[in-house]
């Protein structure tokens, strides 16, 4: 792409998909999936991706779910909160 004067304007090549923010969504998305899989529900959230904004950060965007798919997740998080620390702990691989 050519700016006024004939000149190449370098910004008009960027591609999102090469960026570290771009593979850090990724791999957040694939973690969320793998979850979703572990818990029975990769089939109710099938539009689950990752994805930049105008300003290049990283987003992840869950979609459409059921009200009956937000009370799933809402109960797997209550769960996750009231797990003792030290099993958080250990799952991320750190000593309480």
């Amino acid at each position: 792409m050519h700016s006024e004067g004939g000149k190449s304007d370098d910004s008009a090549s960027w591609t999102p998909h090469t960026t570290q923010e771009w593979y850090a969504a990724r791999d957040a998305a694939a973690a969320l999936r793998d979850v979703l899989t572990a818990a029975g529900m990769q089939r109710e959230s099938p539009y689950l991706r990752a994805d930049l904004n105008a300003f290049g950060h990283g987003l992840i965007e869950l979609g459409r779910v059921s009200p009956e798919t937000a009370e799933r997740l809402a109960e797997l998080l209550r769960r996750a909160i009231s797990c003792p620390n030290d099993l958080r702990n250990q799952a991320q691989g750190r000593k309480p």
